[in-house]
C-alpha cells in the first residue's frame, strides 16, 4: 500500500507540474487578455490543485493535509472567477477579442497587431 500512496503522489505532482507549464506557455504565448486569462483560470488551477492533492496525500492524515485540501478548495472557487471578473473588466473597458483576417470579429487590441498578421477591427460599437 505504501508503494501505491508513492506512486499517487509522485503522479500527482507531475501531473500539476505538466499543467503549470501548460499555463505558463499558454499565458505567454496567447494573443489577448481573453484567452491569457482562460488559460491561467484552467490550467493553472488543474496544476495547484494536483499540486496541493499530491502534498495533501504525502502529508496523509495530519491536520496540515486537511488545510491543504481547504486550500485546494479554495482555489477552484477562486481561480475562476477572479478570471472571470478580469476578463470583464477588460470587456466593460473597452478590449476587443484578438482575430485572424478571415473575418473573424474583433481583433489584437494591443501593441505589435501588425507583426501579428492580424487587422484590427473598426473601434466603434460593443463587442458581443
Amino acid at each position: 500500500m505504501n508503494e501505491f500512496r508513492a506512486i499517487a503522489i509522485v503522479a500527482c505532482v507531475l501531473i500539476g507540474l505538466f499543467f503549470t507549464l501548460v499555463s505558463t506557455v499558454g499565458v505567454l504565448r496567447l494573443p489577448d487578455i481573453y484567452t491569457r486569462a482562460h488559460t491561467a483560470s484552467q490550467a493553472d488551477t488543474l496544476g495547484a490543485g494536483f499540486a496541493l492533492a499530491g502534498v495533501a496525500l504525502a502529508i496523509g492524515t495530519d491536520a496540515t493535509a486537511v488545510k491543504a485540501v481547504l486550500l485546494l478548495f479554495f482555489m477552484f472557487v477562486t481561480n475562476p472567477t477572479a478570471a472571470h471578473a478580469i476578463a470583464r473588466a477588460a470587456h466593460e473597458d473597452g478590449i476587443v477579442p484578438w482575430a485572424t483576417e478571415d473575418g473573424a470579429e474583433g481583433a489584437h487590441s494591443g501593441a505589435g497587431a501588425e507583426d501579428s498578421g492580424t487587422v484590427p477591427a473598426d473601434s466603434g460599437g460593443d463587442v458581443q
